[in-house]
């Protein structure tokens, strides 16, 4: 079974990410915290990682510099929401670090699985 996690602070995202990949097959882990997220990678390594780039503390960009740092094979979303110029900045950000595919938050469950699946194949 595919394995994904999902490091984001909000626990609405969590949660509909968890329903949605939990019924499509996938098996879902998340953390609210990219110090929780790299904890729990470390404990049960995951096929892909889908990170929010907008992370209190660690934040999303530097935990996924340290996931591609240790693990340079890992598949990597990375999303974000709120203020669009910032996400847009983020999101190129994001790109250069070698992340798979970017998402903008609100997403749909369609839109989620799409680019769950685009980036597993890939």
């Amino acid at each position: 079974m595919t394995h994904i996690l999902v490091i984001d602070d909000d626990p609405a995202v969590r949660t509909f990410f968890e329903e949605v990949l939990g019924r499509a097959g996938y098996a879902v882990e998340s953390a609210e915290s990219g110090d929780e997220g790299l904890e729990r990678f470390q404990e049960a390594p995951a096929d892909l990682v889908v990170v929010d780039v907008l992370l209190p503390g660690k934040g999303g960009l530097e935990t996924i510099l340290e996931l591609q740092h240790r693990f340079p094979d890992l598949k990597v979303i990375a999303m974000s929401g709120g203020f669009q110029k910032r996400t847009d900045q983020d999101h190129a950000l994001a790109e250069t670090l070698g992340v798979h595919r970017t998402l903008a938050k609100p997403l749909t469950a369609e839109e989620l699985l799409r680019a769950v699946q685009e980036t597993l194949d890939g």
